[in-house]
């Protein structure tokens, strides 16, 4: 007895109203209205109910006749891809023998503050829909998907029946591994100079000697080997290959400085976005690849390495990466690298100062990074800031904040300057702009030969 109280209330709570339903009572109690002044129009009004109540118990046998009629599947990756469009495709498939208009309800992340992401189709009889979304993440970490719900009307449209998908699931957002696949298919295909990668000519011969072969029309005479041409009595010619198994090292600031945000994303989870990148570049063409992140401490430091699990090891680290609000200590980021990094190594500072005093503070330790290994540091442009200069000033106040916002962009340009007369590599920046710029200093130091 009990179960069949249960089931009444399972199939009044999944029976809804449509608009065409209380439009239908509306006339009906219009109907009424004026049958109390002449008598003729009630008796309209009572065989109009009676035509109404038979029409709706018609629409409740056709929705309700069998208990699975309609199967919804949601196939989801196994994670998503942070800064990345990702797609989320659903599947209806309806067993009723007649066309049903559906309204479709998925219960996505409070993390994409989207409150409606709902679909109205049609779906033939016992037939079948294909839709899809896409969701973009803007934060590292696990997102919760709730249930699908469906409303379906059959072709009366009076009642709907409600079905109820219970397919909650937790989906991690890891770094943007959508971006490095990208990059990986543009390395691959040689096609980088889609992507904004300037081609970088190689000068001199900064390279591994790989073997001797005979001479080619075309190839550059400076390259021929006199004495293995004197023995085989032919042109013989030296081959090079690109210099391999060179350390490349991401080092993230995970401190304050990097949490600014940009288009819903932190500078830290650009710098992380690209970090991942470049990594999987560096393996590509046949360097090691190793990733430091730090603030006041050394959160994880990962040696390079070319082995073909390091990649995972990189993707793993950065998406547990946990963002800091302390000042980064520079001081033991130089002590440590000094004892554990020994071979001289490409480092990518991903960092962000804001004023030529915040320089100073560290710039002993920079300097001295800088002598045993090749030093790149990439800070940020403030596109902000940029925006206001180019504004036209209505009054002293905005005069003065464009004046101030002058000041912060020359700072910029200042700590550029500084690094420059150290030694020091630099890269000033947009953030959207960090990606292809990374990879063209990546690809003009191997062919420089300056590593």
């Amino acid at each position: 007895m009990l179960a069949f109280i249960q089931n009444i209330r399972l199939f009044i709570r999944n029976t809804g109203f449509s608009f065409w339903f209380y439009l239908a009572l509306f006339l009906l109690s219009l109907l009424y209205i004026i049958g109390f002044i002449f008598p003729r129009v009630a008796t309209v009004a009572h065989g109009a109910t009676w035509f109404f109540v038979l029409v709706a118990v018609s629409d409740l046998i056709l929705l309700n006749y069998r208990k699975h009629s309609l199967k919804i599947t949601r196939s989801l990756p196994q994670r998503f891809s942070n800064g990345d469009d990702n797609i989320v495709p659903i599947c209806c498939q309806s067993l009723f023998p007649f066309t049903i208009r559906v309204h479709l309800i998925d219960e996505i992340p409070v993390q994409f503050q989207y409150r409606d992401m709902s679909f109205y189709i049609m779906i033939s009889a016992e037939g079948s829909h294909q839709l899809s979304y896409s969701v973009k993440p803007l934060h590292r970490g696990n997102y919760e998907f709730g249930r699908t719900l469906a409303y379906v009307y059959s072709p009366v449209r009076l009642l709907s029946r409600r079905f109820v998908v219970e397919n909650e699931t937790t989906i991690p957002v890891y770094p943007g591994f959508i971006q490095m696949q990208k990059y990986q298919m543009m390395v691959i295909s040689n096609r980088l100079v889609d992507a904004g990668i300037k081609p970088i000519r190689k000068v001199g011969h900064h390279s591994e000697f790989d073997q001797i072969r005979h001479y080619i029309s075309g190839d550059d005479y400076r390259l021929i080997n006199w004495k293995a041409t004197a023995r085989k009595a032919e042109p013989m010619v030296n081959q090079f290959i690109e210099e391999k198994s060179q350390p490349v090292y991401s080092l993230i600031d995970m401190g304050r400085n990097m949490q600014s945000p940009f288009h819903g994303m932190t500078l830290l989870d650009y710098a992380i976005n690209t970090s991942l990148i470049i990594s999987n570049i560096a393996l590509l063409k046949s360097d090691k690849a190793g990733l430091v992140t730090f603030s006041k401490n050394i959160d994880s430091l990962l040696p390079a390495t070319n082995q073909a699990i390091q990649m995972n090891r990189i993707m793993e680290l950065l998406y547990k990466a946990q963002t800091r609000f302390d000042e980064p200590n520079y001081e033991l980021l130089y002590g440590t690298l000094c004892r554990k990094i020994t071979q001289r190594s490409l480092l990518l500072l991903f960092t962000n100062f804001e004023s030529p005093v915040s320089l100073q503070k560290q710039l002993k330790y920079l300097a001295g990074l800088a002598k045993d290994h090749l030093l790149l540091v990439i800070f940020f442009k403030n596109t902000e800031l940029y925006r206001l200069t180019h504004l036209e000033p209505k009054n002293t106040r905005e005069v003065y904040i464009q004046t101030i916002a002058e000041k912060l962009i020359f700072d910029k340009t200042l700590i550029e300057k500084e690094l420059h007369r150290y030694g020091i590599l630099t890269l000033l920046t947009e953030p959207q702009n960090l990606t292809p710029q990374i990879i063209n200093e990546y690809l003009k130091v191997k062919a420089l030969g300056m590593l």
